[in-house]
């Protein structure tokens, strides 16, 4: 093979001379041509550093090297290959377990299905469970316990801070709080819920924890509840300045209802808008409404979207038991892409829900609009002779069995009104004969607790709270006392009834001072008043703001 190489190397002219002469002849100098010569390339008189990046001679690579080098990075490749496949299955798998998929869930709670603890979530019974499994069904399955809150019953699940009696304790509230861990490692759109009427108590102050910096839609509920005459155009700004004090940066806040369908149609149109492919998780405190909301999102969108339309066949369960939903639901709720999920909610230590008895849950949650409760009550009730000199000075307000107000320093003229569920009656006692009158009717005139048995294992009203609310103007309220998880106390200096006698106040300390007891875990906050009723737009100010501190301001929609 060399030689012959070779040779054709040094015969150049052996080919043109044959198709000269033709096939047939032969070239007689070719016959004398037998000593070979050597003959030196131009290259091999040029300096190494010209060389080629393959070299010459002995450092150029052969074929067989090439083909190795070939084959060795076909193979890395390979590696890298399966690597990423690796990869990209863990992250998958991760990501099923984090919501909860990767075992069948009650589409109602998110429990996991269960055939063994009757009394626990997620229970149903064995030849249900195999036939639906069978039949590849289980995502269709209810189970018990939501089968019993759907028809009334208040079951609970949830234990640890403070607890809640009377129900299978299932998972803590720590527990639930660490299934929502893997939200601020997410990219995802958040849409958090608070109360009106709780809403400091259901504000959720910490939800950056949670959150990250996913963005966030702020979406109140339950303004339905609010008394007759409110202006929503001064709560929307109400809200947006409890916001922008709390430094807590949102896309947008909406005023909703769940029962009246208010407002939600704009949140459908803002979430679309700001989805961009990623999920969407629901994020709320316990009991603040989320499972409705999401109901009526579904009703909304049903109407553009066929996949929300199908998604309203299995709707998460709606009850008044704080830790209903015990795990991510999710929802194929968009045609375009993307998850909504009913995520389990928050439960907060610190609202009087922790504390009362399962059964005097709903007594908490108010059913229709609020209507105010003054104290001193109108003039030409007999009880208002009791006031006449000193006002509420030296007297008790029972807010049912939950709430206790020792008026220490008022005005004479100075009026508490209470905004919260109807159930909670309230009772006026002086100071000195309070402690009797307490223990004589807790659980018969004051309740919750309901009950002698029930009140005799209450712990009392153990935490006491000095408040030292200061006014400046008598054309307004003072402030709110807001109860966390029962509503709001509105202080008022003056009553608006005798606002136009001529009042000297400038020998007051323009102080009102109260104490208040309560439960041990339960707060109170002390705020810029609500501006509800057809008076709230009247002593309510508008915040004068920049161009650029409007900009920065997150609008507000209803």
């Amino acid at each position: 093979m060399a030689l012959q190489t070779l040779s054709t190397f040094l015969c150049p002219l052996s080919l043109p001379q044959r198709h000269r002469f033709g096939t047939n002849s032969t070239p007689k100098f070719l016959k004398f041509y037998t000593k070979t010569s050597l003959i030196y390339c131009k290259s091999t008189l040029v300096p190494d550093t010209q060389f080629d990046s393959e070299g010459s001679g002995a450092a150029a690579p052969t074929r067989g090297d090439r083909f190795l080098e070939l084959q060795q990075a076909k193979e890395a490749a390979k590696v890298v290959l399966r690597e990423n496949k690796k990869k990209k299955k863990k992250k998958r798998k991760e990501k099923v377990l984090k919501v909860n998929t990767a075992v069948a869930s009650c589409y109602g709670c998110g429990a996991p299905l269960q055939t063994s603890e009757v009394d626990a979530p997620g229970y149903v019974d064995a030849d249900t469970y195999e036939l639906k499994k069978k039949h590849h069904q289980l995502k269709t399955v209810l189970c018990r316990r939501c089968q019993l809150l759907s028809h009334g019953h208040m079951i609970t699940a949830v234990g640890g801070n403070g607890g809640y009696s009377g129900g299978k304790q299932f998972v803590s509230a720590d527990e639930l709080r660490e299934k929502l861990s893997h939200l601020r490692h997410e990219k995802a759109l958040i849409v958090k819920l608070v109360d009106i009427v709780d809403f400091n108590g259901s504000f959720l102050s910490r939800v950056r924890d949670l959150a990250g910096a996913n963005p966030i839609i702020l979406v109140v509920t339950k303004v339905d509840l609010l008394p007759k005459g409110t202006d929503l155009n001064c709560v929307g700004d109400w809200v947006v300045e409890a916001i922008m004090k709390k430094k807590l940066n949102v896309l947008s806040v909406h005023l909703t209802s769940s029962k009246s369908l208010v407002g939600i149609a704009g949140v459908a149109s803002e979430i679309q808008k700001e989805k961009k492919g990623r999920d969407v998780y629901i994020l709320g405190s316990a009991n603040v409404g989320k499972s409705a909301f999401i109901n009526a999102l579904l009703k909304t969108m049903a109407e553009r979207d066929p996949a929300a339309a199908m998604a309203q066949k299995r709707k998460p369960i709606q009850s008044a038991v704080p830790g209903t939903t015990l795990g991510p639901i999710q929802i194929d709720a968009f045609l375009s892409g993307g998850k909504l999920y009913d995520t389990p909610g928050v439960h907060l230590h610190h609202r009087q829900a922790a504390v009362v008895h399962a059964e005097d849950l709903p007594a908490l949650a108010p059913q229709s609009r609020l209507r105010g409760q003054s104290f001193p009550v109108a003039s030409e009730n007999g009880k208002a002779d009791e006031f006449k000199s000193h006002g509420l000075n030296g007297f008790t307000i029972f807010w049912g069995g939950l709430v206790r107000i020792d008026v220490l320093k008022v005005l004479p003229d100075t009026c508490l009104t209470f905004y919260g569920p109807k159930s909670l009656q309230i009772h006026v006692v002086p100071t000195d004969k309070a402690d009797e009158f307490y223990q004589k009717e807790l659980g018969l005139l004051l309740t919750p607790p309901t009950g002698k048995e029930r009140a005799d294992g209450w712990k009392g009203l153990e935490i006491e709270r000095l408040l030292q609310i200061k006014f400046e103007d008598v054309e307004r309220p003072a402030g709110d006392v807001a109860i966390s998880g029962l509503g709001w106390i509105t202080v008022e200096p003056i009553r608006r009834s005798v606002r136009t006698s001529n009042i000297n106040l400038e020998e007051t300390s323009k102080e009102l001072h109260l104490a208040i007891c309560l439960p041990r875990p339960v707060e109170v906050f002390v705020r810029s008043p609500l501006p509800v009723g057809k008076a709230g737009a009247d002593w309510y100010q508008y915040e004068e703001l920049t161009d650029k501190e409007l900009e920065e301001r997150p609008r507000w929609y209803f």
